[in-house]
């Protein structure tokens, strides 16, 4: 009898403790939070907008002893406004075919003409956008970020940022209001029947 009173003393006593010992770290949920400085925020949607390729198509380029290098006082201004706009064999582009300007800021294909954005926080950019403007164009495809708009032209790939988190979204949104604002109005888009 002795033994069995023991034994059950000693297990009252271990199932108290381990139940209320803060400590235990199977028992205790902790939550960190990091808080990010608008220095950082700027510098990871930098780092973003680098690997996701946004100057490949939205900064003016000329060619170099590398091939295209960009433009620094133009960087993510979008196809130049001085530019005309080349003409393009229609048929071609009726059968299936796209083709790029040298620089990547503007490209035809069936959809018609599309030209890059103005990414930099000027006016004829994004300076008056929202960011929830922002997020509605590169993760749902909306032109201007605005519900009832056409949707963002080929080669524009929002559909592989549809992912992006708030965070992220914040992130790039924070470092194009950071860069170089430029003044440029670019282009609209030509439709198909418009090609000359």
């Amino acid at each position: 009898m002795k033994r069995i009173n023991l034994l059950s003393l000693f297990l009252i006593t271990i199932s108290i403790l381990s139940c209320s010992h803060p400590a235990d770290k199977d028992n205790v949920s902790i939550k960190t939070v990091a808080i990010q400085s608008p220095e950082d925020i700027v510098k990871q949607g930098e780092h973003l907008v680098q690997i996701m390729g946004c100057n490949d198509c939205h900064s003016p380029k000329k060619m170099g002893a590398n091939g295209p290098e960009i433009i620094p006082e133009l960087m993510l201004s979008g196809y130049p406004s001085d530019r005309p706009i080349a003409s393009f064999d229609s048929k071609l582009l009726k059968t299936g075919f796209s083709v790029f300007y040298p620089d990547l800021t503007a490209a035809a294909g069936p959809w018609g003409i599309s030209f890059a954005g103005n990414l930099t926080p000027d006016e004829t950019g994004i300076g008056s956008w929202t960011e929830e403007q922002f997020g509605k164009a590169i993760r749902e495809g909306k032109f201007k970020g605005i519900d009832g708009t056409r949707p963002l032209l080929p080669p524009m790939p929002w559909m592989n940022y549809t992912k992006l988190t708030d965070q992220e979204v914040k992130s790039i949104f924070a470092y194009l209001k950071s860069v170089k604002p430029v003044r440029n109005i670019v282009p609209m888009a030509v439709s198909p029947d418009n090609i000359k």
